[in-house]
């Protein structure tokens, strides 16, 4: 016999959704049909939580307790950095393999490395920009119209200070 059902048990789920978007219920029954929910419900739940990532791949964590499932945009540096670049919403069934190709400001990036900060195993905020730097080059962006591995090796060099707060 299974043990009893906890009313008070936390579960915590972690999947990757598309932002805005209703996610294929098939694809989230197998996950959440033994905690007793609903894939359409929970689908909705998360397409409502990640409409500010709309086109974007996000990491959505599912808190479930009481047969209640709360749904929760986990920021990847990717994801905060395409929604830094400030590009229209794309049709993913059109446009495949998009290049993000528009310029950042170094201020931008340094505001999403204190959003990774916790997340971020740097020692400080500067190693911590470099990790972001890192993740525009793969992102296929540039940073102050100059390719962001310029702007690390500067960094490195001590030519660009990173504020610590």
């Amino acid at each position: 016999m299974p043990p009893k059902f906890d009313p008070n048990e936390v579960k915590y789920l972690y999947l990757r959704a598309v932002g805005g978007e209703v996610g294929a219920s098939a694809a989230l029954a197998p996950k959440i049909g033994p905690l007793g929910l609903s894939p359409k419900k929970v689908g909705e739940d998360i397409a409502k939580a990640t409409k500010d990532f709309k086109g974007i791949k996000v990491t959505v964590q599912l808190k479930i307790q009481n047969r209640q499932a709360t749904a929760s945009v986990v920021p990847s540096a990717s994801s905060l950095v395409i929604t830094a670049l400030k590009e229209p919403p794309r049709d993913r069934k059109k446009d495949k393999n998009v290049k993000h190709s528009g310029n950042l400001q170094l201020e931008d990036i340094i505001e999403v490395a204190k959003q990774m900060r916790e997340k971020s195993f740097g020692k400080n905020l500067a190693s911590v920009t470099k990790e972001i730097l890192g993740t525009a080059q793969s992102v296929g962006c540039r940073v102050n119209y100059k390719n962001p591995h310029d702007i690390i090796e500067a960094i490195n060099a001590g030519e660009i200070e990173i504020p610590e707060n």
